[in-house]
């Protein structure tokens, strides 16, 4: 995912390009995990991860898959976009399609675009989720007061929350709490689009 700032006195910035990205999210990693004391080792107990997978990430040798990026957010009581950020927000964000980067999961079914300047903190951020035939995304709770509100755009979803199993058509939107596990899953025949605004609750 990358972003073409625009500042207020028109000046623009070139759109970090991937590798610059899995950079950012290496260098987040670590300085948030040294302020809050932890090493290595500590992380991936406290996440469930890998220790050599974390440190690779830390060191931009390691594209992480979204499960892994949400995994260690909760872990560390972080929102999903502070790994991402790259300093404050300033003037006016124009974000381009073509330049964006879409976040994968392991097995190429599931993808989330932020459609939000990754740069500073928020307390709602805003994605588009793609999912193709037969995908069935799990997702661990999130922080606790993390609330998921999600339109289908198109396609036909199932979305299970702690309150049991919903089917969701075109047009149809959900709110619900996400602080437990969920899981998402295309029951339809060609890809589903979602549009997801996801409010931290503090």
């Amino acid at each position: 995912m990358t972003i073409d700032t625009v500042p207020s006195a028109g000046q623009s910035s070139a759109p970090p390009s991937l590798d610059q990205l899995v950079g950012v999210i290496g260098d987040n990693l670590r300085g948030f995990r040294r302020r809050q004391g932890l090493s290595v080792d500590g992380l991936a107990q406290l996440s469930g991860s890998d220790p050599h997978i974390l440190t690779a990430i830390e060191e931009g040798r390691h594209r992480p898959d979204i499960g892994t990026l949400w995994t260690v957010a909760k872990a560390l009581d972080l929102s999903f976009s502070s790994l991402l950020s790259t300093g404050g927000d300033a003037g006016t964000t124009v974000i381009r399609r073509a330049e964006q980067r879409s976040l994968t999961s392991r097995d190429g079914l599931f993808t989330s675009r932020a459609l939000f300047p990754l740069k500073g903190e928020r307390q709602v951020e805003f994605y588009e989720l793609r999912l193709s035939s037969g995908a069935n995304e799990v997702s661990d709770g999130h922080s606790p007061g993390t609330i998921e509100n999600i339109l289908v755009s198109r396609g036909r979803i199932e979305i299970a929350t702690a309150d049991g199993e919903h089917r969701l058509e075109e047009g149809d939107s959900i709110l619900f709490e996400a602080d437990a596990p969920h899981r998402y899953r295309n029951s339809g025949d060609g890809e589903a689009v979602l549009y997801l605004v996801m409010s931290y609750i503090l």
